[in-house]
């Protein structure tokens, strides 16, 4: 496969690779391959050159929610590195590999309202596509026009009600061998101080999540008030309901998971859904800390946890 894959232009391929080094938790063990597909060619190339492999494969975006196993992944993994941003009026045509904080910057630049409240969010946007990312009561997929994917056969274009958008969950989860390659976002043209909007919530979230802080930002999805028990309803305080939903951080708190530790995986002491490495932890410590706490809240209030980290291997 090697050497079929070093004659495709804006292809990058490596050879068991850590994958640690491409997730913010810097956790995980190596990969048969990684390859970085640069456009639409390299990417079909590169998908077609797998499957003559028999590998299993996976797709991958910036990291910032991924959880790889110690013993890594048997296979390939794909990513689509494309990182063009090109605006048409108030519309902005971006690729999937493009960083998203980038791509925030380069709208307000613009003038164009509609990211400044994603500040800070790392990662990619195609990641932020599957994930419906979102903060401060909005998603990305209230600016969503479409998004072009691969499907394993062609390239194909999808509306956004198409994308079947929910909290933090899209299509592009339940179908993981579509791949993102780009996407066309609506913003609106603004005479609002948007940059600085923009630093007065990226000084908020850096002091919550430090930039340095090996960790995937809040671990578990917040729960939708109306999905919850009745008697669980009835127990949450008024003052801790956001926009329809209760806080999972409310319920690991009153679980008493502040602080707790497992080795070198520790949950912070002033946010109740934050995990992270403090340096040398595996991903076994990490999943039976999220065992745990998972555990936890159940016993305590019948409810489920459902996390936003995605796994590997």
């Amino acid at each position: 496969m090697l050497f079929r894959l070093l004659a495709i232009p804006n292809l990058h391929a490596y050879v068991n690779p850590t994958l640690a080094r491409y997730t913010r938790f810097e956790i995980g063990g190596p990969a048969r391959a990684l390859l970085d597909a640069g456009d639409e060619n390299a990417l079909e190339q590169a998908w077609g050159a797998i499957e003559e492999t028999g590998w299993p494969r996976a797709v991958i975006g910036g990291g910032t929610n991924l959880v790889v196993s110690d013993t890594g992944f048997p296979g390939a993994v794909l990513r689509y590195t494309g990182r063009s941003i090109e605006f048409d009026g108030e519309v902005v045509h971006v690729a999937a590999g493009a960083v998203l904080q980038d791509l925030v910057d380069a709208a307000i630049a613009q003038g164009l309202k509609g990211l400044e409240t994603m500040t800070g969010i790392p990662g990619w946007v195609g990641g932020a596509i599957y994930g419906n990312a979102g903060a401060y009561g909005h998603s990305l997929h209230e600016l969503v026009e479409s998004v072009r994917f691969f499907d394993g056969r062609g390239f194909q274009e999808i509306s956004n009600g198409q994308c079947e958008f929910r909290y933090r969950e899209s299509v592009f989860k339940r179908r993981k061998d579509w791949i993102v390659v780009s996407a066309a976002l609506r913003l609106k043209k603004s005479t609002e101080d948007l940059r600085s909007a923009a630093a007065s919530i990226l000084k908020i979230r850096n002091a919550k999540y430090p930039p340095e802080m090996r960790c995937a930002g809040s671990i578990f999805k917040n729960l939708l008030l109306a999905d919850l028990p009745q008697p669980v309803r009835a127990s949450v305080p008024e003052n801790v309901i956001r926009e329809g939903k209760v806080p999972s951080a409310y319920f690991l708190e009153q679980a008493g998971a502040k602080g707790m530790e497992d080795g070198a995986i520790r949950v912070a002491d002033y946010h109740a859904n934050l995990i992270y490495n403090t340096g040398g932890a595996s991903a076994h410590q990490l999943r039976m800390m999220i065992c745990e706490l998972k555990r936890r809240v159940h016993d305590q209030f019948g409810i489920e946890l459902e996390e936003e980290v995605q796994y590997i291997g």
